[in-house]
């Protein structure tokens, strides 16, 4: 596997700091000189506005490109179910010239063989479905807090064994998942270690024990020597209102909302630049073209 270049995060996680709830916006930040910046999106996007700013939705994410996000990864399905949204935010993401990318939520109530097939089958009817700008789409993984390691196996392999790419991993926070990967045996491991590891960090205080950063995190799993996306903003639901929740500790300061968005929006960073960022893409993704 090709080595990524890695950029010092203390010095490269820099955000112009944007305004606080009720607000007026500020300018569109830029990451020029910093790590590439990812939205992920679902059904639930976008969330309601909460301020003076730019609004997006799945058919116009313009403001997310302007506001310095290089790519749009959107949930294709969850435990049997597809999302409804996702055709429309991967093909605005694309006029707006940011990679598109897919994930799939697996759940324990559904079999994970079918839950992989359902995915494969709505990013290649994806794939078809458009003339695309983009050269690929990412294929991840989003394993619930209480997977079963053999259905992370399991849906990986069909992924694997169906479309020849190796999907993304992304893991919640979570107290299970850690005893469960930490505890694999060392071929498990190893198998594991092929998907590059999406993590989800919202909080230094997050997790039991709390894992303080990215790099906490990584050591907590025992399996990967790296990160490759950080989730470090997410929301989180009050008496049906979202709120945001980002991480802000230490070396590592990102703002409450996404640029000069009127609203939250769930965000990622790349560890690498844009150059590896789209070697990345295309490693593994379905090709577009």
């Amino acid at each position: 596997m090709k080595r990524l270049t890695i950029l010092p995060l203390a010095l490269v996680l820099v955000q112009c700091a944007a305004p606080r709830s009720g607000g007026k916006p500020g300018s569109a930040v830029t990451f020029s000189h910093g790590l590439p910046q990812i939205i992920n999106v679902s059904a639930y996007d976008p969330k309601e506005r909460q301020r003076d700013g730019h609004a997006f939705s799945e058919h116009d994410v313009s403001a997310l490109r302007a506001g310095g996000a290089s790519a749009l990864i959107a949930r294709a399905g969850k435990g049997g179910k597809l999302d409804e949204k996702c055709g429309n935010f991967l093909a605005s993401s694309d006029r707006a010239g940011m990679l598109p990318g897919v994930y799939y939520r697996l759940q324990n109530h559904v079999d994970a063989t079918a839950q992989a097939d359902q995915f494969v089958a709505r990013a290649q009817t994806l794939a078809r479905g458009r003339s695309w700008n983009a050269p690929s789409l990412l294929l991840c993984a989003d394993f619930d807090a209480n997977s079963r390691l053999s259905d992370i196996t399991r849906f990986m392999d069909r992924v694997e064994s169906r479309t020849g790419v190796i999907p993304v991993a992304y893991l919640e926070n979570s107290t299970h998942l850690k005893k469960l990967l930490s505890g694999a045996d060392a071929s498990t491991k190893a198998k594991l270690r092929r998907m590059p590891y999406w993590l989800a960090l919202y909080s230094h205080e997050s997790g039991s024990p709390p894992a303080g950063n990215p790099r906490g995190l990584v050591n907590q799993y025992g399996v990967w020597s790296d990160w490759s996306i950080w989730q470090y903003g997410g929301v989180e639901w009050e008496h049906g209102r979202s709120r945001p929740k980002v991480y802000s500790h230490g070396s590592y300061r990102f703002s409450p909302y996404f640029a000069n968005l009127d609203r939250p929006a769930e965000r990622n960073v790349f560890n690498g630049s844009h150059a590896s960022l789209h070697s990345f893409w295309q490693k593994h993704g379905l090709r577009l073209n």
